[in-house]
């Protein structure tokens, strides 16, 4: 029998950049205790939830989080003292109408979410059973097929790459921890390839290279030689998927190429770009291939590309069901990026990715580029079923937390565990 919520309190820690955010703990009065780390994103919807910084430029950049810590310590918890920690929609909702503002603007996004996953993890653990159980996994529970970022441009990095990530994606992999071994296997083979080449092995935010290239193109000639040299197939084994961040490169009306020296697009002239390579490289799923508000753009890019792959939408849906339910309606995309602190509780993402599968559409559960050794959404992942999981690339600890949770995971499940694999989770717009 779980028990009550006894005390619940913030402090402010740092997170894979170096930036303050918050670790939240909820205290139960059987002395069970939920810790659980906000993570935050540097290519940012603008309709993402607000993450609430403090603004004084004397003090980590304007960057720190004492206010919404100061929230979580002195209003959000003694509001939750005494519920029910398994009642996870009626804490959401009560921190929601705390806070008042349709962007958790007032509390932050930041705090709320801190608190929503920390005291999913309490329950849990109150209970006895893993996170994934609790959450919702099945008897047979899916392992997730990793999108992993090997190449890092646009803000992650400081490249010559307009597009933001260059991701290998394992899906002809039989197990999860094969498709690790898969991935890890390509990175390295990257890293030589580089080295021989005399580009630089240095890493970007999630743990991809970020070499000087000449095109976006030789990001993905590197990488499926890279495939070839650690002994895969390019497409069947390990394919290859892409997220160009279109908004951080979209000015003045048009799309602008500007690092990698390719001038000025449309919205029609970027479509036939990704046509271009959807022709020439194994590529299985473009996630923000346009701007968040070219929302005419997305429409036109699904019907060009949806059949051929899945068309993913991050900053224009922003795990808001308000948009998804507008993105299925207008049939902008195919699929939905889920990330929880764009929408600021576990209810909430949940919410949201009922939609996608109402749709149907695929979902990948993601990271942010300023993460923490938190290994939430690896559990979240499996709870959810979709099959897809973006957590970046095979180094930095704060990625490699979420990718051994995963390997634990699948050894406690032992048969029970079905890896995606093989396309599945691709087979909506295939």
């Amino acid at each position: 029998m779980s028990s009550q919520i006894q005390t619940v309190w913030a402090i402010e820690i740092l997170d894979s950049r170096g930036t303050p955010t918050l670790r939240v703990f909820v205290a139960l009065a059987d002395g069970t205790v939920g810790v659980s780390s906000v993570p935050s994103g540097a290519s940012t919807g603008e309709h993402e939830a607000v993450e609430l910084r403090d603004g004084d430029p004397n003090r980590y950049a304007g960057k720190g989080v004492r206010q919404a810590v100061g929230h979580v310590n002195k209003i959000i918890g003694p509001r939750l003292q005494g519920l029910d920690p398994r009642e996870q929609a009626r804490i959401d909702q009560t921190m929601c109408a705390l806070d008042g503002t349709a962007n958790k603007g007032r509390l932050g996004a930041n705090a709320i979410l801190g608190v929503s996953q920390a005291v999913a993890r309490a329950a849990a653990s109150s209970r006895g059973i893993a996170l994934y159980v609790a959450l919702g996994a099945s008897d047979l529970a899916r392992l997730p097929v990793p999108m992993m970022n090997v190449i890092n441009g646009g803000k992650h990095a400081d490249s010559s790459l307009d597009f933001q990530e260059f991701m290998i994606v394992p899906h002809g992999a039989p197990t999860f921890s094969e498709a690790l071994r898969y991935g890890s296997e390509t990175f390295q083979a990257l890293k030589s390839l580089l080295r021989k080449r005399g580009l630089s092995t240095g890493v970007g935010d999630e743990g991809g290279f970020a070499p000087a290239l000449k095109s976006n193109e030789e990001a993905c000639d590197l990488i499926v030689t890279a495939i070839e040299q650690a002994g895969y197939r390019p497409g069947a084994d390990i394919a290859l998927a892409l997220d160009p961040a279109a908004t951080s490169f979209f000015e003045d009306g048009a799309y602008q190429l500007v690092r990698s020296r390719q001038g000025r697009k449309t919205s029609a002239e970027m479509i036939e770009l990704y046509r271009s390579w959807v022709d020439r490289y194994p590529i299985v799923s473009l996630e923000d291939g346009l701007a968040e508000n070219d929302w005419q753009g997305f429409q036109e890019l699904t019907a060009a590309l949806g059949k051929r792959v899945q068309i993913v939408g991050d900053d224009i849906l922003v795990t808001n069901p308000v948009y998804i339910r507008r993105g299925v309606a207008e049939k902008t995309c195919t699929a939905a990026l889920i990330k929880l602190n764009q929408i600021g509780t576990v209810t909430e993402t949940i919410e949201a990715i009922d939609l996608c599968r109402q749709a149907p559409w695929g979902y990948v559960i993601s990271h942010r580029s300023g993460e923490t050794e938190d290994s939430f959404i690896a559990d979240f992942a499996v709870a959810m079923g979709g099959g897809q999981i973006k957590t970046g690339s095979l180094c930095r600890s704060e990625r490699i937390a979420k990718y051994n949770r995963l390997l634990e995971i699948e050894r406690e499940l032992g048969e029970r565990a079905v890896y995606a694999g093989c396309g599945s989770p691709f087979s909506r717009s295939a």
